[in-house]
C-alpha cells in the first residue's frame, strides 16, 4: 500500500511525504529516505530505493524537506537545522504510528541531516548516507568562489543554481547555520552500523569528508565508487550505488 502522508514538525511546517507499505506488519522495518538539497522525494534515487526494499518486504517514508516539494515553507529559509528537525519529526510520526524499527538514508544535505539525527538519537537500527556532505564550512573557500559570501551576507540572500538547473533565492541563514554544524563532532557519537557510498570523482562534496567520517563512525563502511561524481550521472555507477545501500540494509535487516 501506497499512501501520500502529511505530518507537522516541531516548528509547526506540514511536510508531506509518501508511505510505502508492503506489509501490514509494523515491526517489519521501514527505512527514511532523506533528499539532496533542492531535489525532492521524487528524486530517481528514492523512487528506485523503494521499489527496491519494497519488494524485500521492506516499508520506506520518503518526504520533502522544508520548502521543497509538496512541504510547506520557503526554499530561501531553508538550513541544515530545519531539515534536522524534519528528520526527528518523520521519525516521531512513524513511532507515533506503530513502527518500531526505523532507519535512515540521507543523501548528500540530506546526508547531513541524517547524520546530525543519528547522532541525537539512539533506537535507529541502520544509517546508509549517499555522498554525504559532513562539514560545510571546509567547502567556504568553494562558496567564497561561487557565492562571494561577504556579497551574500551583506544581501542577505543570493540565488543559486539547484540541482535541476533553476536558479532558487537562497539566505545567508543557511550560510551561518551550515558553519555551527560539525558532522564529524557528530559521527563520533554514531554506533550502529553505517554505510558511506561515496564517488571518487565527486565534484561537489569532496570525497575526503566521506574518508573522515567513515574514520569516526565506529561502525561504519565507506564503498568508493570508482570514477562516480556526486549524481551518479553514469549508469553504471548509479545501479552500483542502488546495488550497495539497498544491500547493506537487507543485510542489517
Amino acid at each position: 500500500m501506497k499512501e501520500k502522508i502529511f505530518f507537522t514538525t516541531k516548528k509547526g511546517n506540514r511536510i508531506c511525504g509518501i508511505l510505502s507499505n508492503p506489509t501490514s506488519l509494523k515491526e517489519k522495518p521501514i527505512i527514511i529516505l532523506c533528499h539532496g538539497f533542492s531535489t525532492g522525494k521524487g528524486g530517481r534515487t528514492y523512487v528506485r530505493l523503494e521499489e527496491i526494499l519494497n519488494d524485500k518486504k521492506i516499508s520506506t517514508f520518503r518526504f520533502d524537506f522544508f520548502g521543497h516539494g509538496e512541504s510547506e515553507g520557503k526554499f530561501e529559509e531553508i538550513t541544515t537545522s530545519e531539515a534536522v528537525d524534519d528528520v526527528l519529526s518523520a521519525i516521531q510520526f512513524l513511532k507515533e504510528s506503530g513502527y518500531i524499527k526505523i532507519g535512515l538514508v540521507g543523501s548528500s544535505f540530506g546526508g547531513l541531516a541524517s547524520i546530525i539525527t543519528a547522532s541525537k538519537i539512539k533506537n535507529l537500527y541502520v544509517l546508509a548516507l549517499k555522498s554525504p556532505v559532513s562539514d560545510y564550512e571546509s567547502m567556504a573557500v568553494e562558496w567564497n568562489n561561487k557565492y562571494e559570501i561577504k556579497i551574500w551576507e551583506e544581501k542577505g540572500s543570493i540565488d543559486v543554481n539547484g540541482v535541476d538547473g533553476e536558479r532558487r533565492r537562497l539566505n545567508y541563514s543557511f550560510y551561518e547555520d551550515a558553519i555551527r554544524i560539525n558532522g564529524y563532532e557528530a559521527a563520533k557519537k554514531i554506533k550502529i552500523p553505517t554505510l558511506i557510498v561515496h564517488g571518487e570523482k565527486d565534484e561537489t562534496v569532496p570525497i575526503e569528508q566521506s574518508q573522515k567520517t567513515a574514520g569516526l563512525i565506529k561502525n561504519c563502511r565507506l564503498e568508493t565508487i570508482k570514477g562516480g561524481d556526486h549524481t551518479y550521472s553514469k549508469a553504471e555507477h548509479f545501479e552500483k550505488m542502488l546495488d550497495l545501500i539497498s544491500r547493506f540494509i537487507f543485510e542489517k535487516s
